[in-house]
């Protein structure tokens, strides 16, 4: 059965584009769960009927969040909505935490653990001295039972206690914070590159799909680096987040 839009009155006075007024109200209805994946929409002539529209205007709202990622066009069936991305703030904080926070059921599968001499790189990352130890942690983090991300990341051994089960069954942020220390700052580089057959495999995409990457490093109150990850997340399942303001 397809759905109409409840519940939507269109501000004609307010400065927000008609269309985004619309496409806003049915990203609430997606991300909500009022509207699940699979729910198929009324065509563009009804709903702009239902809301007083043009049909332009409701056809640049559905071809809007069409772009988003949120709803699919399909011959014969009309549109649909899809599984919504998982959205992010650029901030510091766990993708652990965002998820649960979000509702988004977060479980960790731990592909590998160890104690190891880092990289050149990782040592001059996180300040380490010649001969010191980190923990080398690759895990594949899920929201339900898709695959989202692919995360590895480096800890000096000296900074906290940690073991594969805690990692399952909790985010390294509050791991962290659980050994007294203080999350105060990252660098973070956002950028992009096509998945290798491997990485396909385990986020359940094809090789050469495209994957966002991102790589951070996490201070503490002192100035400490006690971090250093780099990620590969599903770009067809997740977006990083930016509010912008003027100086």
């Amino acid at each position: 059965m397809s759905q109409g839009i409840p519940s939507l009155v269109v501000d004609r006075a307010s400065p927000v584009p008609l269309y985004f007024q619309v496409a806003q109200h049915l990203e609430q209805l997606i991300e909500s769960g009022v509207y699940p994946a699979g729910t198929r929409l009324e065509n563009e002539i009804v709903l702009a009927e239902q809301l007083g529209l043009s049909r332009p205007t409701m056809r640049r709202a559905i071809e809007y969040l069409v772009d988003r990622g949120l709803l699919v066009r399909k011959r014969g069936v009309g549109t649909q909505v899809v599984q919504p991305k998982v959205r992010r703030p650029v901030e510091l904080s766990s993708l652990y935490d965002d998820l649960r926070a979000a509702g988004r059921a977060p479980r960790t599968e731990v592909l590998s653990f160890g104690v190891e001499r880092p990289s050149e790189v990782a040592a001059d990352v996180l300040g380490l001295a010649d001969g010191s130890e980190v923990y080398a942690i690759k895990r594949l983090r899920y929201t339900g039972d898709e695959p989202l991300v692919i995360m590895r990341n480096y800890v000096p051994v000296s900074l906290v206690t940690l073991d594969p089960e805690s990692l399952q069954a909790r985010g390294l942020y509050e791991l962290l914070r659980s050994a007294g220390v203080t999350l105060k700052i990252a660098t973070q580089t956002i950028g992009g590159r096509a998945a290798k057959a491997n990485e396909a495999r385990l986020l359940r995409e094809k090789t050469g799909a495209a994957l966002l990457t991102m790589t951070r490093t996490t201070y503490d109150d002192t100035g400490r680096a006690v971090e250093y990850g780099s990620h590969l997340y599903r770009a067809s399942r997740y977006t990083f987040e930016l509010t912008l303001t003027t100086g």
